[in-house]
């Protein structure tokens, strides 16, 4: 269980205005992805053996921009809840998915530049499945606070299940090292 840790939480504005909720996370995965150099990542996904199902890479820039409008959403609307309400421990619920929140976003924001950026398939992979348990957490417990926050994560949830699997075969068919695959993208 975690608590309210104002230090470690967006502010309050971030959650109140649905303008601001909704394009943080859009935003900075945007430039998150950007600051990775697309042409860079593609060509090193392309060089990595995959595991089967993988998308092709054009599938990601959408997918993720609809989960990150989604997730900013669903910020807004459990924060404007949950604070509202006049039960103290829907309040507290609220804030508790807060901080939540602003750590999965962060272990979110962190997981491209480790595996694309740096070649860091085990650090990545032990981000996103701290990923997947703050969300799985967090949809808990806003949706405690507004049973449909809770259900509009699930989405999230099934993509980050995917990308677990995508991020652990890769790592596994490659030895956990993408020395060889970087040299192949050059």
């Amino acid at each position: 269980m975690t608590t309210y840790i104002p230090s470690l939480t967006l502010p309050n504005f971030m959650f109140d205005n649905p303008a601001v909720a909704i394009l943080l996370p859009v935003l900075a995965g945007t430039a998150v992805g950007f600051s990775t150099r697309p042409t860079e990542t593609q060509k090193l996904y392309l060089a990595l053996k995959q595991p089967p199902f993988n998308p092709p890479g054009y599938v990601f820039g959408p997918v993720w921009t609809a989960l990150y409008a989604t997730m900013g959403y669903v910020a807004h609307r459990a924060w404007t809840a949950g604070t509202t309400s006049i039960n103290s421990a829907t309040v507290s619920l609220a804030k508790q998915g807060a901080t939540l929140y602003t750590i999965q976003l962060g272990l979110n924001l962190v997981w491209m530049p480790l595996f694309f950026k740096f070649h860091r398939p085990i650090a990545a992979t032990v981000d996103i499945l701290a990923l997947g348990a703050t969300v799985s957490y967090l949809a808990y417990t806003w949706g405690q606070v507004d049973e449909t926050s809770g259900w509009l994560l699930a989405p999230y949830l099934g993509w980050l299940s995917f990308a677990t699997y995508l991020c652990v075969g890769a790592g596994y068919l490659n030895n956990w090292d993408f020395t060889s695959a970087s040299k192949k993208q050059n």
